[in-house]
C-alpha cells in the first residue's frame, strides 16, 4: 500500500511537471480544424445545407477532442483569406490539420476554386480575382507534421458556370471539381463526389456526404483512409450509386486515426523498488526540465538515482544560467554599440563598455560552469549505464545456468511492453543535442533535420547507424559519447573554443572582416599633387616668335662672316668654299666682296 501511494504521488508530481514544461511538445497530438459553410450567396440562389453541414462537422470535431475548431459561415473572399492565414499560424505547431468546406466550387482550365458568397463571376477570368484557389487552402494545412486533410463538399451543380462569359473560347469550365494529384507528403484531399461529377444536397438537414462523415470520421482508432472508405460505401448506398466520394493523396504504412484508440491498461508485472526508481529516473531524464527532476527528488530524496538526478538538475540550472548570461552580454554589447554610434558622452560610453565587459566575463564563467556540470552529469550517467550493463550481463550468465522455462510458464520478459516510438525518438534527439549534432528542439518528430543530425553523428563518430528511424541501438551508441562529437558552429563575431563560442576581440588598429577574421586597417597614403603644365602659346604668338627669330638670322650670318674677315681667320667664298690665302689678301674675305660676284 505504501509503495502504491508513493508511486501515485510521484505520477501526480510528474503530471504537474509535464504541465509546467515550457515550450515542450505535447504528449498527445495537437489537432486543429477550420470549418467553412457558404450558403447565402449574393449573386446565386441560396444553398440549403452548407451552414448545417459546417455546424455538424464542427460539433463532431469538438466532441472528438480537437484542440482548436474554428467554425465560420457565409464568408466573403477577404474574410476567407484572412481565416486561412490565421489557421496557417495555428497549424505551425500542430500534428493534424483539417479544413472542411461546404459550398460552391468551380473548375477552370484544370484548376479548382472555392467560391465565396460575394463573388459575381461575370467572366471566366473573374475566377482568378474573386474566388480562392485550392492551392491556397493547401498552403494553410502545410505546416502540420503528421496529417494534412482537406475535405471539400463543393461539387454541387454550379449556377455561375451557366451565365459566365468566355473571354477565350478554348478555356474549359468543367462540371464539379478537377482531379488533383497532391505533391506533398501526408496530404489527403477528399471530394464529396468523384472528379468531373456533382454531389447532391439531399433531402435531410445534412448532405449525404456530411452525414456519413460525422458517423465514421472520428471513430477512435480508425485509420482515416478506412474511415473515408466507410463514407464512400454509405454515400453510394444513400444515393443509389449516383454519387461516389473520392480521396486523392497517400499516407504511409502506419494507421493515422483522427482520434487515437483508447489505451487499455495492461497488468504491470511485479518489479523491484530499485527497478521502479530507475524507470522513474529515466522518465524524468527524458523530460529533462527542472520541474520533472524536482518531482523525482521529492519522491526519491536519497539513493544512487537521487544523486544522479541532482547532477542532472545542476546541469539544467547551469544551462539556464548560461542562456541568461549570453542574452545579457548580447544586450550590453548592443547598448555599447548604440551609444558609440550616437556619439554619447564619454562617461556613458565608458559605463556601457564596462557593463559589456562584465557581461561577457559573466557569460564566459557561465559557459565554464555549464561545461563542468555537463561533464559531471555525463560521467555519472556513463557509470550508471556501465553498472546496469554489468548487472544485465550477470543476470544473463545466471539465466544461462538456469533450467529453461517450460512452455506452460509464460515468459514475463516477453510480455513487458516496449518503449513507445515517440519516447525513443525524443531520447535520441536529446542525446544528439548533447553531443552537439542537433540544434533543434527534441520534439519526438523524426524529420529530415533529425535524420541529417544523425548523419553528422555517423560521419564524426565513425558509425553506421540507420538514419531513417530513431532506434534504441542509436540511442545506446550516442549515450556512450561523453563529449561533443559534431564540431561547434558559432555565429559571426564568435569562435569555437572547446565546447563554447567565445567572442572574437581584435587588437587596436584591426577590424573583424566578413570571413570572421581580424584584419589590419589600411593607412591612408598621402597623394602627391602634380603641378599644372604651362599652357602652350597661341598660334599667333608662335608665329611672332618665329618671325623674330628669322629676322635675327641674317645678323648671325653677318656676324659669322665678320668673324671670317679677321686677318688670320678662315673665310668662305660666295659658293661656300674655303678661300685661299691669296684670295683673302685680294679682299675676297669681306662680305661686300663676296656679294659683289668678283671673288669666286
Amino acid at each position: 500500500m505504501t509503495n502504491l501511494f508513493g508511486r501515485s504521488r510521484f505520477y501526480s508530481l510528474f503530471l504537474a511537471a509535464a504541465l509546467l514544461l515550457a515550450g515542450g511538445p505535447a504528449l498527445a497530438d495537437k489537432r486543429v480544424a477550420l470549418v467553412i459553410g457558404n450558403a447565402a450567396y449574393q449573386n446565386a440562389p441560396r444553398l440549403p445545407n452548407p451552414v448545417n453541414d459546417g455546424t455538424t462537422i464542427a460539433g463532431t470535431l469538438k466532441d472528438a477532442g480537437f484542440d482548436v475548431v474554428d467554425s465560420r459561415h457565409d464568408m466573403s473572399a477577404a474574410d476567407t483569406r484572412r481565416a486561412l492565414r490565421d489557421f496557417a499560424d495555428r497549424a505551425r505547431d500542430a500534428d493534424i490539420a483539417v479544413v472542411y468546406y461546404a459550398g460552391h466550387g468551380i473548375e477552370v482550365d484544370g484548376g479548382n476554386y472555392l467560391i465565396p458568397v460575394d463573388a459575381k463571376l461575370e467572366r471566366d477570368t473573374d475566377v482568378y480575382d474573386e474566388a480562392l484557389s485550392l492551392d491556397r487552402v493547401l498552403l494553410a494545412v502545410e505546416p502540420a507534421k503528421k496529417l494534412r486533410l482537406v475535405i471539400l463538399d463543393a461539387c454541387r451543380d454550379n449556377p455561375f458556370a451557366k451565365n459566365m462569359k468566355r473571354t477565350v473560347a478554348s478555356r474549359a469550365i468543367g462540371q464539379g471539381l478537377a482531379k488533383i494529384e497532391p505533391n506533398s507528403p501526408n496530404l489527403l484531399i477528399a471530394y464529396s463526389a468523384k472528379a468531373g461529377s456533382t454531389a447532391a444536397d439531399g433531402d435531410g438537414r445534412n448532405s449525404p456526404f456530411t452525414s456519413a462523415l460525422s458517423k465514421h470520421l472520428t471513430t477512435p482508432g480508425l485509420d482515416v483512409r478506412r474511415a473515408f472508405g466507410y463514407v464512400r460505401d454509405d454515400v453510394l448506398k444513400t444515393t443509389n450509386n449516383r454519387q461516389e466520394p473520392f480521396v486523392y493523396g497517400s499516407l504511409g504504412g502506419e494507421d493515422v486515426p483522427l482520434v487515437p484508440a483508447p489505451k487499455v491498461a495492461a497488468a504491470a508485472p511485479a518489479a523491484s523498488p530499485q527497478g521502479e526508481m530507475r524507470r522513474d529516473y529515466e522518465l524524468a531524464l527524458q523530460i529533462g526540465n527542472k520541474a520533472a527532476l524536482n518531482a523525482f527528488l521529492a519522491q526519491y530524496p536519497d539513493g544512487f538515482y537521487a544523486s544522479l538526478a541532482k547532477l542532472q538538475l545542476e546541469k539544467v540550472t547551469a544551462e539556464e544560467a548560461r542562456v541568461a548570461a549570453t542574452e545579457k552580454a548580447r544586450l550590453a554589447e548592443q547598448e555599447r554599440v548604440r551609444l558609440a554610434a550616437e556619439g554619447a558622452q564619454k562617461a556613458a560610453q565608458a559605463k556601457a563598455e564596462a557593463d559589456a565587459r562584465a557581461a561577457e566575463q559573466a557569460r564566459i564563467a557561465a559557459e565554464k560552469a555549464k561545461e563542468v556540470a555537463q561533464a559531471q552529469a555525463a560521467a555519472a550517467e556513463q557509470k550508471r549505464l556501465e553498472a546496469e550493463k554489468a548487472a544485465a550481463d550477470a543476470g544473463a550468465r545466471v539465466a544461462a545456468l538456469s533450467p529453461p522455462v517450460s512452455a506452460s510458464q509464460p515468459n514475463l520478459a516477453s510480455l513487458s511492453p516496449a518503449a513507445p516510438q515517440a519516447d525513443v525518438t525524443k531520447s535520441v534527439q536529446t542525446e544528439l543535442r548533447r553531443v552537439g549534432c542537433l540544434s533543434a528542439e527534441a520534439d519526438g518528430n523524426w524529420n529530415t533535420t533529425s535524420q541529417r543530425s544523425l548523419t553528422l553523428f555517423n560521419r564524426y563518430a565513425k558509425t553506421q547507424l540507420d538514419t531513417k528511424l530513431a532506434s534504441t541501438d542509436a540511442l545506446d551508441t550516442i549515450k556512450t559519447k561523453t563529449t561533443r562529437v559534431c564540431p561547434l558552429v558559432c555565429d559571426h563575431g564568435y569562435k569555437s573554443q572547446g565546447d563554447t563560442c567565445v567572442k572574437i576581440v581584435c587588437v587596436e588598429g584591426s577590424f573583424l572582416n566578413d570571413d570572421n577574421e581580424c584584419e589590419k586597417r589600411r593607412e591612408k597614403k598621402p597623394v602627391a599633387s602634380r603641378e599644372k603644365p604651362q599652357s602652350r602659346p597661341a598660334p599667333e604668338a608662335r608665329q611672332s616668335v618665329q618671325g623674330a627669330q628669322g629676322f635675327q638670322a641674317p645678323q648671325a650670318r653677318q656676324a659669322y662672316g665678320g668673324r671670317a674677315g679677321t686677318p688670320n681667320g678662315a673665310g668662305l667664298g660666295q659658293r661656300g668654299q674655303v678661300l685661299t690665302g691669296a684670295e683673302r689678301q685680294q679682299g675676297c674675305n669681306s662680305y661686300s666682296a663676296i656679294m659683289s660676284g668678283v671673288c669666286p
